[in-house]
C-alpha cells in the first residue's frame, strides 16, 4: 500500500465531533485514547482540548492512517504528546500496557472507521460494486479466515444465520439456499460472483427499490470474517478498565447491533445491586462501575447530515 498522502478518505468530516468533544468534558493535561484513529480528524481537535500537558493515544491497524494521522497532528496540535499504536482495539488492553498509562480520562470509538481502509484496499472483495477475491480481511498477517472460505464451507443454515443475524437481511435463507446450489457446481472466488447469486436470489420487486442487493449480505460477512462484533465487546470492556474516575467512555455506532452491543455493556457496567427485594443484605455483589450519560443516543443535527451524509446513520453513546 503507498504511503505519504493524505487521501480524500482519510481527509473526511469527522463524525459528530462537536458532540464527542462535549461529551469527552476533555481538560488540559487529560490522557485520551481514540481507538479508532483514522486520519485523525476527532483526535486532531481532541489533541487541541488536552493541550500541551495532556497526551493522545491513537490505536489503527492501517500504516497509511497511522501515517496521515501523525501528520495531521504535528500540524494541528503541534507539541502535544502523542503515542501512535498499531492494532486493534479488541487488544486494548495490551496496547494501552504498550503506552505506558496508568489509566486514560477519555476513550472514543468510532465504529464507521473501517471504511476509508475498505475503500483503499480494493483488492480484498470488500465492495460489491468492484470485482475482487472474496477475502474482506481486515488483518490478513494475522486473520486466517477469509470470505471464500465462508462462503464456500459453512453449511446453509450457518450462512442464512449470518446473513440474517449480522446483515439483517429479509432475504437470508434464499440467498444461502442460491449460494449452497451454485458452488456444488463450482466453488465462489470472486465478488462478482457473488453478487450475482445475491441478485439472483431476492425477487425483482425488492431489488428495485432501497441500497443495493448486496450490501447486507457483505457487511455480514465482512462480520464474520473479522469477528467484528466479539472484538467490539472485548474492546469495550478493556475500556471500561481502563478509565480513570470521572473519565468517560463515548462511542459512535452506525448499525443497530453495534449499538446494542454498546447499550447492553453500559447498562450492565451501571446496574447495581440485584438481589430480590426481599434480602436483608446484598449478596449478588454488584457494584456499578459506569454511569450511563445518554439515556437516549445522540444523533447527528439536519445540518450535519446534509453536510455528511455518513452522519446519517450515526448514534452516540456517553458514560
Amino acid at each position: 500500500m503507498a504511503t505519504g498522502t493524505l487521501t480524500p478518505e482519510y481527509r473526511h468530516e469527522p463524525v459528530m465531533l462537536h458532540e464527542v468533544l462535549d461529551a469527552l468534558e476533555l481538560k488540559s493535561g487529560s490522557v485520551v485514547c481514540d481507538c479508532t484513529l483514522g486520519g485523525a480528524g476527532h483526535s486532531a481537535r481532541m489533541a487541541q482540548a488536552i493541550g500541551e500537558d495532556g497526551l493522545l493515544i491513537g490505536i489503527d491497524q492501517d500504516d497509511m492512517a497511522l501515517e496521515a494521522a501523525a501528520k495531521r497532528l504535528d500540524a494541528e496540535a503541534p507539541g502535544v504528546a502523542h503515542k501512535l499504536l498499531k492494532g486493534n482495539f479488541g487488544d486494548l488492553d495490551e496496547l494501552l500496557c504498550q503506552a505506558e498509562v496508568p489509566g486514560v480520562d477519555g476513550i472514543l470509538f468510532d465504529l464507521g472507521r473501517f471504511e476509508p481502509a475498505t475503500r483503499l484496499c480494493p483488492g480484498r472483495g470488500f465492495s460489491y460494486n468492484e470485482d475482487a477475491p472474496l477475502d474482506m480481511r481486515m488483518d490478513p498477517g494475522t486473520n486466517t479466515l477469509n470470505a471464500a472460505e465462508v462462503i464456500n464451507t459453512y453449511n446453509e443454515a450457518d450462512l442464512a444465520r449470518i446473513l440474517r443475524v449480522y446483515g439483517e437481511e429479509k432475504f437470508a435463507s434464499q440467498i444461502a439456499r442460491e449460494i449452497v446450489r451454485r458452488r456444488q457446481e463450482r466453488p465462489f472466488e470472486t465478488t462478482v460472483e457473488l453478487v450475482d447469486a445475491i441478485k439472483a436470489a431476492i425477487p425483482a420487486a425488492a431489488r428495485r427499490h432501497g441500497h443495493h442487493p448486496a450490501r447486507k449480505t457483505f457487511q455480514a460477512i465482512r462480520i464474520e470474517v473479522n469477528h467484528e462484533l466479539d472484538v467490539l465487546e472485548r474492546g469495550l470492556e478493556a475500556a471500561v478498565r481502563w478509565l480513570n474516575p470521572g473519565g468517560r467512555i463515548c462511542v459512535i455506532s452506525y448499525h443497530s447491533l453495534e449499538d446494542r452491543i454498546v447499550k447492553r455493556l453500559f447498562q450492565k457496567r451501571s446496574q447495581g445491586c440485584t438481589c430480590p427485594p426481599d434480602l436483608p443484605v446484598c449478596v449478588c455483589g454488584n457494584v456499578p462501575v459506569l454511569k450511563v450519560i445518554t439515556r437516549k443516543p445522540l444523533v447527528a443535527s439536519g445540518e450535519e447530515v446534509k453536510r455528511n451524509p455518513r452522519a446519517r446513520s450515526a448514534k452516540t453513546r456517553v458514560a
